[in-house]
């Protein structure tokens, strides 16, 4: 077995974080770009990653988390917040993004552009908000396997109130809206989780062959 498949198997949902344990910034700027780097629809990444280490405000996300100790406990809390109202401002920039970056004039990718503004036009308002929250759980994934790389436990997370995290991270005024979360730290001696087997589909379950 790869070095990469026994890190997946390594990982699991840390259920208690030692939280005296904290992340180096080397491997949290790892973290990091592994996110930056994530693949999402068009490379637009309609979204932010906001990284909550202020601990009063971990309390009060905590309770919008129903107590879940590891938004408190781990060593940095990540928040993926998609953008509620994506439309041409950010194709511009992307646009924009491109062009320094490649060095090709903004007339060249004109085309590309209006067909990006085009698609996103003809989404409802819902669709928007549900295909940008899509986006998140990519960047999301590129967090976990550089979290098993590096043997730092991560814990992706639903459970937890998006409107009340909203009030408390501001996102309302920032048009964003919180997707989904992850803890990221070191697992705790006395979380027994960490001793269960992995439980998964066989390939066989899983895999269709067409």
């Amino acid at each position: 077995m790869s070095t990469y498949l026994e890190n997946l198997n390594w990982r699991y949902a840390t259920k208690k974080f030692d939280a005296t344990k904290k992340i180096a910034d080397a491997d949290l700027n790892t973290i990091k770009e592994a996110v930056r780097l994530s693949a999402s629809s068009y490379g637009l990444q309609p979204y932010k990653v906001v990284i909550v280490e202020n601990p009063e405000i971990r309390e009060q996300l905590k309770a919008a988390a129903y107590g879940q100790t590891q938004v408190t406990d781990a060593s940095h809390l990540f928040v993926f917040a998609n953008d509620v109202n994506v439309g041409e401002d950010a194709v511009n920039k992307y646009m924009a993004n491109i062009s320094e970056t490649r060095g090709l004039p903004l007339e060249a990718l004109a085309g590309f552009s209006d067909m990006i503004k085009g698609s996103i036009a003809n989404l409802s308002a819902e669709a928007k908000n549900n295909w940008t929250a899509k986006q998140t759980y990519i960047a999301l994934g590129n967090l976990l396997n550089a979290a098993a790389e590096l043997k730092i436990d991560a814990t992706p997370m639903e459970g937890f109130n998006a409107a009340a995290f909203n009030e408390i991270l501001g996102f309302d005024k920032l048009g964003l809206n919180a997707s989904v979360i992850a803890p990221i730290g070191y697992r705790h001696d006395e979380d027994e989780a960490q001793h269960y087997k992995k439980v998964r589909k066989s390939q066989e379950e899983l895999f269709i062959k067409l």
